[in-house]
């Protein structure tokens, strides 16, 4: 009985090479020679039948392992003959139990296969890359003010929040790369200096914003997006960012194009040359945290849920500030700039009237209408209809409330002085809206519960919106965005799902389902069918995203381009021609994602139960955190229990990388190179020469 112990463990360490070996995988049997199963050296089997790793046997004696048979039959059929039939098995399936097995040639030609469908270059939608820009090693003094400084109304104290950086004085979070010491990150997460944290876009024009710079680009006919401005170095975090390009009939001289940052209380702004380089105008306080930053034509308008809104004009040099009651959304049409209130009313202000009335310290804010049940205004849009009367036009304005509800009002140019008249009501959502959006053709909402966006066909005549039948439900669906707690860095304001374009086109959503993710989805918004997907040409995780309305070139024939610019973790953009698949539309998916891209993309997350609180809506862009996501340790070990990878296998996956034509080289090669018995990996490589995934963090699951 003593001698058969070892037996018993596992099978015997010497056997003859035409032996039967009996295994059960999962449930199914399977009987092969120990030829062949041992002849790649140092796989899982070799290591299996030679004892080293202890064995489990079923009531039969033949060995266990918990694996998937299926994926087993076409590697146990590459074992025999060594010929590749994957039986109607995934590929990335495929590749996942190759690596479990250890075993290389077919992990090799398995990488290969999926490389041949990619390209550093990207599809046909690939547009432009740009290379991350030099970090600037010239800092900016924190303390320098510039520019008149006048406050308005009651002055409210400085609110601090997790979302105002601490003085960091000399110590700037780039400063690590120039062998500084950085300071953690007010979410205490370290900073990533080189990632692209904003993107936004503005006619023929691009502001990049990075953890302490920005970076200006501008497309010019002949040579293309050439670099035209960086910033000094400054000593805070960037989170928020907007750019104006050009202004319609304005003559502001070198002041046509601005580009504004602010972190905090603080705004920066430049002035930029169309040449090249640019002039800081001034640095401006709000005296609360700045969560809204955006051009109105030429005005700097800046806006805090605290109520308080800061107005900066680019012919006046006059910079103001207002209060009002606390803002949760807002929106602009023209020349109006209207805000949604926490007490349900909406709020417009004429810009073009700003120099006339500064001088009184008066932003001219009236009050255009009262939600009937007070709900607070949390998504706003306004339409301006074309010009059909001399009166002027209709204004057309949807707004979503915090109960839920979206409504539709309507101010004729003849009742001007009566305000809107309440068109229609729509009670569809149970979760505060999140986003609205009123074009030529459709009405879409967007609430706080996983993103539900619910979408209405809008019937119009001679351009406005008509009564009959008004507007009739068109679709349904989700956009599934998880992000973490911070946001890439500490900052999640450049990954906006939209619904981006023109309001007389088709507008469409990006969608990033994870955050480490490096593909995003580009949806209809109006029906949630796909229009395309894109990844990056370099591996590296999106960070940041924006669509771009791009002027038409001066050549017969050129029309205006729609643009979707990706931000990377490395420091580069990227850029996809959105009007070629538009024209395409209907050759990709019918809808979203499908169901195996859902799980490929959530593979390396693990859903947490409901979080018991959920943040209040309070800002123009109201994100609820109603999910946290924890790292799946997917690691599983030797007889297909959860473990950690073994170095042998790192060095495994580090062999394995490589361009195209070195793996090539390496499948001529006379065999694969002796190694230690690997312990199996978790997860396959994401492909070939990708870089390696960014560690995990906690995740939260918000807009979902």
């Amino acid at each position: 009985m003593a001698a058969t112990a070892p037996a018993a463990e596992g099978v015997p360490r010497r056997g003859t090479p035409g032996e039967v070996i009996h295994l059960n995988v999962g449930g199914k049997r399977f009987s092969t020679s120990r030829q062949t199963l041992t002849w790649i050296p140092d796989s899982f089997f070799s290591s299996l039948l030679s004892g080293r790793i202890s064995t489990l046997k079923d009531e039969t004696g033949a060995i266990f392992i918990d694996r998937d048979p299926t994926v087993f039959a076409p590697i146990l059929n590459f074992l025999r003959t060594k010929e590749l039939d994957p039986r109607g098995v995934h590929g990335s399936s495929l590749l996942h139990e190759a690596q479990f097995y250890g075993l290389t040639p077919l992990v090799r030609r398995l990488q290969l296969r999926e490389e041949l469908d990619r390209s550093s270059c990207g599809n046909v939608l690939f547009n432009g890359y740009l290379p991350p820009p030099v970090f600037p090693v010239k800092r900016r003094n924190r303390h320098s003010l510039v520019g008149p400084q006048q406050s308005g109304g009651r002055p409210a104290p400085v609110r601090r929040s997790n979302t105002m950086p601490p003085n960091l004085g000399n110590a700037g979070l780039l400063g690590r790369m120039l062998d500084e010491r950085a300071p953690p990150s007010p979410s205490g997460l370290p900073e990533e200096p080189g990632m692209v944290r904003l993107v936004c876009g503005h006619h023929n024009w691009i502001a990049v914003a990075y953890t302490q710079f920005l970076v200006c680009y501008r497309l010019k006919e002949a040579s293309g997006w050439q670099l035209v401005f960086s910033s000094p170095r400054l000593d805070w975090p960037i989170e928020r960012l907007a750019l104006t390009a050009r202004v319609l009939g304005g003559a502001l001289g070198e002041h046509d194009k601005m580009v504004a940052a602010a972190t905090g209380s603080e705004i920066l702004l430049w002035a930029l040359q169309a040449e090249g380089g640019g002039s800081e105008i001034g640095v401006f306080h709000l005296g609360v945290p700045v969560e809204a930053l955006f051009f109105v034509g030429n005005q700097l308008i800046a806006t805090s849920h605290t109520g308080r809104i800061g107005v900066w004009n680019a012919v006046t040099k006059h910079w103001q500030v207002q209060e009002v009651q606390p803002i949760t959304s807002y929106d602009a049409a023209g020349s109006f700039l209207l805000l949604g209130c926490d007490n349900g009313s909406i709020y417009y202000v004429d810009v073009q009237k700003f120099p006339l009335r500064m001088k009184d310290n008066d932003l001219l804010v009236s009050e255009l209408y009262r939600d009937p049940a007070e709900d607070g205004v949390t998504a706003l849009s306004v339409y301006l209809t074309p010009k059909t009367s001399d009166s002027g036009n209709w204004i057309e304005i949807a707004y979503g409330t915090s109960s839920g509800g979206v409504r539709v009002i309507v101010q004729h140019p003849e009742t001007v002085g009566s305000g809107p008249q309440l068109f229609q009501t729509f009670t569809v959502h149970r979760s505060p809206v999140t986003k609205i959006m009123l074009s030529e053709k459709h009405l879409i909402s967007v609430c706080a519960d996983n993103n539900h966006v619910r979408t209405w066909s809008v019937t119009r005549f001679r351009g406005m919106i008509s009564t009959q039948p008004g507007s009739t439900p068109l679709a349904s669906f989700k956009i599934l965005a998880l992000e973490s707690a911070d946001g890439h860095g500490g900052c999640s304001a450049g990954n906006d799902i939209g619904p981006y374009g023109e309001r007389d086109d088709q507008q469409v959503f990006i969608q990033k389902v994870v955050p480490s993710a490096s593909q995003l989805f580009v949806r209809l918004s109006s029906t949630g069918q796909r229009v395309c997907s894109v990844r990056s040409v370099d591996g590296s995780p999106t960070t940041a995203f924006t669509v771009l309305e791009c002027e038409g070139s001066r050549r017969l024939g050129s029309r205006p381009r729609r643009y979707l610019l990706t931000g990377q973790a490395n420091g580069s953009l990227a850029m996809w021609d959105l009007t070629t698949a538009m024209d395409g539309l209907g050759q990709a998916p019918a809808g979203g994602l499908t169901e195996e891209e859902l799980m490929q993309q959530l593979e390396q997350c693990e859903l947490a139960p409901l979080s018991a609180s959920r943040s209040s809506l309070r800002s123009p862009s109201p994100h609820t955190s109603v999910t946290s996501l924890h790292l799946a340790s997917s690691n599983t070990s030797l007889s297909g229990r959860r473990g950690s990878p073994s170095p042998p296998q790192a060095e495994a996956r580090r062999r394995g990388a490589g361009n195209f034509v070195e793996r090539c080289q390496e499948l001529v090669r006379a065999g694969p190179e002796p190694r230690r018995p690997p312990t199996p990996a978790p997860r396959p490589a994401t492909g070939l020469g990708a870089p390696l995934a960014p560690p995990k963090v906690k995740l939260n699951e918000t807009s979902f």
